[in-house]
C-alpha cells in the first residue's frame, strides 16, 4: 500500500490560477471554425464567438489566454486585424498550411472573447519580423486612457475605454521561428523592446514575458538572463518555456494520437515527465541572476505533440484526444503546482482543434476532451496553497527504457478551508491502494471525482461522453487517515473537508 504524506500547516507556495492557462493561435481551426464562427453564423453566437465553446471553457475557468501565437505572432502585424472586417488586408498563414488569413479576428476579437470567459490576457508581440514602433503603438492602442493617436483610433474603431493587458510576451521563439537568434543579440532586443511596453495603467501594469528556451536549451536561459536581466521593477516578469511531449522523440515521426501499444504509452508519459527535469534546471540558472524569484517561469506551450489524424491538413496539427492525453496533462499539471515557487504560468497548446485541445469542432458539432475533463478535476487548486506532500510510487512499464513511477500528487489547501488532493495513476495494469496520513488533522468528510477508462479511449462528436468523469466512492475515513484505490488509468481528485 503506497502512503501519502499531507502536512496542511506547512504552506510551500501559492498555485496561481494561470498554472491551468489556455494557448489560441492563427493555427488551423483553433480561431477560426474553433472558436470565432462570426456574427452571421448559423452555429449560436455571441459577437461571433461559439456560444458552446464559451460556455466549456467557461465550466473549466480558464484564467488567462494566450494570443495570437506562437509562430503566428512572429509575422503578425497588428493593424491588419482592426477596423471595418471589408477593409482588413488579407494574407498567406505561412507558418501554418498556407491558408488565407483574413484577419477577421483580431485585437478587438480577441479582448471581446476573453470578455467573455472572464478571463486574463495574454498578447505576445511581434519581435521577429516587427517593428520597436509597431509594439510600441499596439500597446497604446489597447491601454492608453487618454488622447493619443491610437488611443483616438481605437475609439474610432468602436471600442471607447481602454483594455486591460495582463501579460505581453516581447517576442516568440526567437531562437527558432521568431528570427533565428543568438541568446546575446535577443537579451540585447529584450532591453531594446520591453522599454517601449510602457504601462499606462499604473495600477495594473503589463507583466512582460521574456522569450525562454526551447526545453533543454540551458545555454539560451543563462546568457539572455546574463544579457537582460535587470533588478528594476518591471523589467521582466518572467521568462518562457516550451516544452512537447513527443511519443516517439522524433520530428518527423511522432506517432500516432489513436493507433498506440502499451510500449507507446510508457514512453510518452516517460517523455512528459522530463518537465520535471526542465524546471529544476532552468530554474537553477534562473535562481543565480534572481534569488528571490521574483521572475516567474512561464510554461506558454505544452503537451503533446502527434502526427496529424489522417486525411487533415498537415499544417492545421488536428489530433485526437485519448486517455493517454489525460495522464500528460494530470501529471504536468501536479508538476507545475508542487513547481509553483518559480512556475507561475503555463499554457496548454492549443484551446481547441490544435494539438493537446481540451475542445475539438465540427460544424456544429462540439466534444469535450479528456484533457477538458482533467483541467476540470484540477481547477479546485486554483489560487489555492500549495501544502506540503509526498507519496510513494513503485516503477512501472515494459522494460527499463520504459519505466516510469506510478503516481503523481499535489495537494492544495483552497480558501474555504478545504484541502484538494489531486493524484494520477499511469499505471495500465495495477490499481493504487493509497493510505493517506494528514499531520495533525482530523478529516471530517471526503467527496471525489474520478476519470479514468481504457488507454485508447476518446470521445467523438457521434459519443461526445464516452470519456467523462465519475464520482469516486472508493475511500473510508478514520480520523488523520484516508484509504482510498486509485484504478489503473486514472486521474482523481478528492474534496477532504478538514
Amino acid at each position: 500500500m503506497a502512503k501519502l504524506y499531507v502536512n496542511p500547516k506547512v504552506k510551500k507556495g501559492h498555485i496561481n490560477p494561470e498554472l491551468q492557462g489556455h494557448f489560441s493561435e492563427h493555427l488551423g481551426r483553433c480561431i477560426y471554425e474553433g472558436i470565432y464562427v462570426g456574427e452571421d453564423s448559423e452555429i449560436p453566437n455571441v459577437n461571433g464567438m461559439r456560444t458552446d465553446v464559451v460556455e466549456a471553457l467557461k465550466e473549466i475557468r480558464v484564467p488567462v489566454l494566450r494570443w495570437p501565437g506562437g509562430c503566428f505572432a512572429d509575422e503578425y502585424h497588428w493593424k491588419d486585424g482592426i477596423g471595418p472586417k471589408e477593409g482588413r488586408k488579407k494574407m498567406v498563414n505561412t507558418h501554418w498550411g498556407g491558408v488565407v488569413e483574413d484577419n477577421s479576428f483580431g485585437t478587438h476579437e480577441f479582448m471581446e472573447l476573453c470578455r467573455q470567459l472572464g478571463c486574463k490576457t495574454y498578447i505576445n508581440g511581434n519581435m521577429g519580423s516587427g517593428t520597436v514602433q509597431e509594439m510600441s503603438e499596439w500597446v497604446e492602442y489597447m491601454t492608453f486612457d487618454g488622447i493619443s493617436p491610437m488611443a483616438d483610433l481605437r475609439k474610432e474603431n468602436g471600442h471607447e475605454e481602454p483594455w486591460r493587458v495582463d501579460y505581453f510576451g516581447v517576442g516568440n521563439e526567437n531562437w527558432g521561428c521568431g528570427g533565428n537568434m543568438r541568446p546575446e543579440f535577443y537579451g540585447d532586443m529584450y532591453r531594446r523592446y520591453q522599454t517601449y511596453v510602457r504601462n499606462y495603467d499604473s495600477k495594473n501594469p503589463i507583466c512582460k514575458i521574456a522569450c525562454g528556451a526551447n526545453a533543454g536549451d540551458y545555454h539560451w536561459t543563462d546568457k539572455v538572463l546574463e544579457t537582460a536581466f535587470d533588478h528594476g521593477s518591471g523589467f521582466m516578469g518572467g521568462m518562457s518555456l516550451h516544452y512537447y511531449t513527443l511519443p516517439t522523440g522524433d520530428w518527423s515521426s511522432k506517432g500516432s494520437a489513436l493507433e498506440f501499444d502499451e510500449k507507446d504509452w510508457y514512453r510518452t508519459l516517460k517523455a512528459t515527465l522530463k518537465m520535471e527535469e526542465l524546471i529544476r534546471r532552468h530554474g537553477a540558472i534562473m535562481d543565480q541572476y534572481d534569488p528571490e524569484k521574483k521572475i516567474g517561469m512561464v510554461i506558454d506551450e505544452w503537451g503533446t505533440w502527434y502526427d496529424v489524424e489522417p486525411g487533415t491538413n498537415p499544417g492545421f496539427l488536428y489530433q485526437q484526444n485519448t486517455m493517454r492525453d489525460a495522464l500528460v496533462a494530470g501529471i504536468n499539471l501536479n508538476l507545475f503546482n508542487k513547481n509553483c515557487d518559480r512556475v507561475k504560468m503555463a499554457n496548454i497548446a492549443q484551446m481547441v482543434n490544435v494539438l493537446q485541445a481540451v475542445i475539438l469542432t465540427e460544424g456544429e458539432k462540439m466534444a469535450k476532451t479528456p484533457t477538458w475533463h482533467v483541467f476540470d478535476l484540477f481547477q479546485h487548486h486554483q489560487d489555492g496553497e500549495l501544502v506540503e506532500s509526498s507519496i510513494e510510487t513503485e516503477e512501472v512499464g515494459l522494460e527499463e527504457d520504459y519505466m516510469i513511477p506510478d503516481l503523481s500528487e499535489s495537494v492544495s489547501l483552497g480558501k474555504d478551508g478545504r484541502l484538494h488532493v489531486t493524484v494520477t495513476n499511469a499505471s495500465l495494469s495495477r490499481k493504487a491502494e493509497v493510505e493517506g496520513f494528514f499531520a495533525e488533522t482530523a478529516v471530517s468528510a471526503v467527496k471525489g471525482r474520478i476519470l479514468t477508462g481504457e488507454m485508447h479511449a476518446h470521445n467523438t462528436f457521434e459519443e461526445p461522453d464516452m470519456v467523462h468523469t465519475q464520482e469516486f466512492t472508493d475511500f473510508s475515513v478514520e480520523g488523520n487517515q484516508v484509504r482510498f484505490t486509485v484504478p489503473a488509468c486514472s486521474v482523481l481528485h478528492l474534496e477532504l473537508e478538514l
